[in-house]
């Protein structure tokens, strides 16, 4: 397993083996993002006291858990970069940081959207929304912080530094609405309580978090397969591919 691990992680190898597996992240993206908008935007009956305006919860929650996750996920490769000085980890790292910062900024405006007929706002400085927008400001800094130095592993190593130390806003996001009085509803779906229920809201909510985790699998390879290009242009195997895409 090691192995089969440690040869992925090879650029080379990753840059072959991921132009293969794209359309079966992308596919799925496409197929479950139509389901999900129709079940939520046409099967998913109206809210008794939101009416109507509750349906944007379909693309701000899963946006707002790709937030999170999305950040963990670079938080991760960031120490494998930073202790294995493995490439592969610190390009994961770069190129999610966009989508993280895409997704945080979707949730923040579907949230100030839904807000507004709920709230008569749309922000509030809300534990929630203000945990939120320091991911958003965390997602910045990194990227700002990696496009500082000239050399690719300095940056990394710094960018890599202040990702991890970003990790304890993650918990504050999760837990802002227990351990404060926020205006901000309750968690959506946790292991332990499921506050939709009804079947149809849940599922359509379900179809939608699934599809936007295969765009994020789609949007980072792609990403990847460039920024390994970048990176990687002075050796053999890239002027190869360069060539052949000349042909």
């Amino acid at each position: 397993m090691w192995k089969w691990i440690q040869a992925f992680a090879s650029p080379q190898n990753f840059y072959q083996i991921s132009e293969k597996i794209i359309p079966w992240f992308l596919s799925p993206f496409i197929i479950l993002t139509l389901l999900g908008l129709y079940w939520g935007l046409m099967v998913a009956p109206i809210d008794y006291q939101q009416g109507e305006s509750y349906r944007i919860m379909f693309i701000h929650v899963p946006a707002a858990w790709m937030s999170m996750l999305v950040y963990l996920i670079m938080a991760i490769a960031s120490g494998i970069g930073l202790i294995w000085q493995i490439k592969l980890a610190n390009v994961v790292a770069k190129v999610s940081a966009p989508i993280g910062a895409a997704f945080t900024f979707l949730a923040l405006i579907t949230g100030a959207v839904w807000g507004k007929p709920m709230w008569g706002a749309w922000w509030v400085w809300d534990a929630r929304l203000t945990s939120e927008l320091i991911l958003l400001f965390l997602y910045l800094a990194y990227m700002a912080l990696n496009n500082a130095f000239d050399n690719p592993k300095t940056a990394a190593k710094a960018s890599s530094v202040l990702a991890i130390i970003g990790l304890v806003n993650l918990p504050i996001i999760h837990y802002s609405v227990q351990w404060w009085n926020t205006l901000h509803q309750g968690v959506s779906l946790g292991i332990n309580k499921v506050a939709i229920q009804d079947s149809d809201m849940l599922f359509a909510l379900l179809l939608m978090a699934t599809a936007f985790k295969f765009l994020y699998a789609t949007l980072i390879l792609l990403r990847a397969r460039d920024e390994i290009l970048f990176r990687e242009q002075n050796t053999r195997w890239v002027k190869a591919v360069i060539m052949g895409d000349e042909k």
